[in-house]
C-alpha cells in the first residue's frame, strides 16, 4: 500500500487543498481546519452540517504559508461564482454572509481555554432527536450513529476546544472504498471532495472498505505512526452540493447508512509525528 493523495482543509467545511507533502503533529495535519465560520444568527462555530453552502466554497492558504502554516496564517477563499476573498480583507465577513445568505464571521483558531468560543450554538429544534436527525441527515426510519465513539467534549462544544476538528485529528480513506462506492452508486458523483479525508491510501485490488477492519491497529505512513481509533459515522455533509459536477445526492448517505453500518473512512490519532509525502509506503501492523 502507498499514499495516493494528501489533503488539508484550511477552512472548516470548505473544499481543501491537495498537497504533495504534509506535516503531522498530535493535532493532525499542520494547518488543517485553521479557520472556521461562526454563525452570527444562532451562535457557535458552524460547519456544513448546518450551513450546507459552505461546501460550495474552496479555501487555500496564501502562498507564503507553506507546509506548516503559522497560527492565523492568511487564507484565500473562492466563492461559488468564482470570485475570491481573503481572510485579511476588511469586508470578508460581509462577503461571506452575502454568498451564504446567512450572517457569519470568519475566525482563526482561538486558545483552547476560550471555552465560550467553542461552545455549541443554539439548536434549530428543541427536540433533540429531530436536531440529531437533521445534523446526521437521517430519515425517521434510519438509525442514528453511536455517539459514544466521539470524544465526550463535543456534546457541549462544536469541536474539541483548541481545534475546529469534528472529532479526531486525522481521517484515513482508501482507494478501495472510493471504488466500492462508485460500483454501488453508479448514478452518483463519487468524489473525494464529498468525503474529506486527510490521507487517501492506495489499497490496490482489495475489495470493499478495508479500512473499516483496521480499528485498533497501527498504520505506518512515511515517518508518521497513526493509531486507528474508530470508523467515521457519516452525516448530511456527504449529500451536499460541491459544484455542478457534484450535486446534492441523498442516495450516497442512504447507501452508507443501510449497507455500510453508517461508516466511511477511519479516524486516527497521531502516535508519532512527522512528514508524509505522496507515494510513501503504508504499512498496517
Amino acid at each position: 500500500m502507498h499514499v495516493d493523495s494528501l489533503w488539508r482543509y484550511p477552512v472548516k467545511s470548505m473544499v481543501g487543498e491537495r498537497l504533495d507533502e504534509v506535516l503531522l503533529s498530535s493535532s493532525g495535519v499542520a494547518g488543517d481546519r485553521g479557520w472556521a465560520v461562526r454563525d452570527e444568527v444562532r451562535g457557535g462555530i458552524r460547519g456544513a452540517k448546518k450551513i450546507g453552502g459552505l461546501m460550495r466554497f474552496a479555501a487555500r492558504y496564501d502562498s507564503d504559508a507553506g507546509v506548516e502554516p503559522p497560527a492565523g496564517a492568511g487564507v484565500t477563499m473562492t466563492l461559488p461564482d468564482g470570485t475570491e476573498v481573503r481572510s485579511s480583507d476588511p469586508d470578508v465577513n460581509e462577503v461571506l454572509s452575502r454568498a451564504l445568505d446567512h450572517e457569519v464571521s470568519l475566525w482563526p483558531l482561538q486558545p483552547a481555554d476560550d471555552l465560550d468560543h467553542y461552545r455549541r450554538g443554539a439548536p434549530d429544534s428543541d427536540d433533540m432527536l429531530e436536531e440529531l436527525r437533521s445534523i446526521f441527515g437521517r430519515t425517521p426510519d434510519e438509525p442514528l450513529p453511536d455517539l459514544s465513539v466521539f470524544p465526550p467534549e463535543i456534546l457541549e462544544f462544536e469541536s474539541p476546544p483548541g481545534t475546529y476538528l469534528d472529532a479526531y485529528p486525522v481521517l484515513v480513506m482508501t482507494t478501495s472504498a472510493m471504488r466500492s462506492l462508485e460500483e454501488a452508486l453508479p448514478d452518483s458523483a463519487i468524489d473525494v471532495r464529498r468525503f474529506r479525508p486527510n490521507i487517501l491510501v492506495d489499497t490496490g485490488d482489495l475489495p470493499g472498505h478495508p479500512e473499516l477492519g483496521w480499528e485498533g491497529r497501527t498504520l505506518q505512513v512515511g515517518e508518521v505512526e497513526l493509531e486507528l481509533v474508530t470508523g467515521c459515522p457519516r452525516c448530511v455533509m456527504v449529500t451536499r452540493e460541491v459544484d455542478a459536477t457534484i450535486p446534492v445526492d441523498r442516495a450516497v448517505l442512504r447507501h452508507v447508512v443501510s449497507d455500510l453500518d453508517q461508516l466511511v473512512g477511519m479516524y486516527a490519532n497521531v502516535a508519532t509525528p512527522g512528514r508524509i509525502v505522496g507515494g510513501d509506503t503504508v504499512t498496517l501492523s
